[in-house]
């Protein structure tokens, strides 16, 4: 499986020439969704989630699907019938030839005062883990984290922690497009150090087989 990391959340995931993009957000690429035979969204937050990517990728693939959260297929379902999936802890299902399950139900807090939204984290083909913006720990073993490096609902310290708890072979940014270029190699020589894991991160359009 091929990892193309895109701006910010957003991954495309290449396997015996079908396409998988999970969380093509408003941080991303025009295009970041287009060409996908199947799009997974982790929750509403517009830099996850974005309408407009969203119909660019079913429009031009009339055999797309798109597997999300309750909270939005409800706001695309009714222009794609049939074509958007609800997904929740616990499924598990097939797109595009990628085998998918879900794990996770809340975002993390961001602050007291701010209710939680719903989120759920993907495990590709057993092992690949993109969890949205929540510190989820499947309840199996990961072979590659994508991380979320830099968010208002975390720091440093709960990101090395994370990597330690999950325990992958490897650990790749994502959620990384507020982290400013000065402040990268602080990030990778702390996780790096400190985590227990091989850790990397992609520029957008780069691309790693795993």
């Amino acid at each position: 499986m091929r990892i193309v990391k895109k701006t910010h959340s957003c991954v495309r995931l290449e396997k015996d020439g079908r396409t998988l993009v999970i969380d093509p957000g408003g941080f991303s690429e025009q295009d970041a969704a287009l060409g996908a035979d199947a799009v997974l969204v982790t929750h509403e937050h517009p830099d996850h989630f974005d309408e407009g990517r969203l119909r660019a990728a079913l429009e031009a693939n009339p055999a797309a699907g798109i597997w999300t959260l309750r909270s939005v297929a409800d706001q695309i379902s009714a222009a794609f019938p049939g074509r958007v999936h609800t997904v929740g802890h616990g499924d598990a299902f097939t797109a595009a030839g990628f085998d998918v399950q879900v794990h996770g139900e809340l975002h993390a807090v961001i602050h007291p005062d701010i209710p939680r939204i719903t989120n759920v984290g993907y495990l590709v083909d057993g092992s690949l883990f993109h969890p949205g913006d929540a510190l989820t720990v499947p309840d199996q073993p990961v072979d590659t984290l994508m991380l979320p490096v830099h968010a208002p609902w975390n720091k440093i310290s709960e990101v090395i922690d994370y990597v330690r708890e999950v325990r992958p072979r490897r650990a790749i940014d994502v959620h990384d497009a507020y982290l400013a270029d000065i402040a990268r190699p602080i990030y990778d020589r702390q996780i790096g150090g400190l985590g227990g894991a091989e850790h990397g991160r992609l520029a957008p359009g780069e691309s790693r087989d795993v």
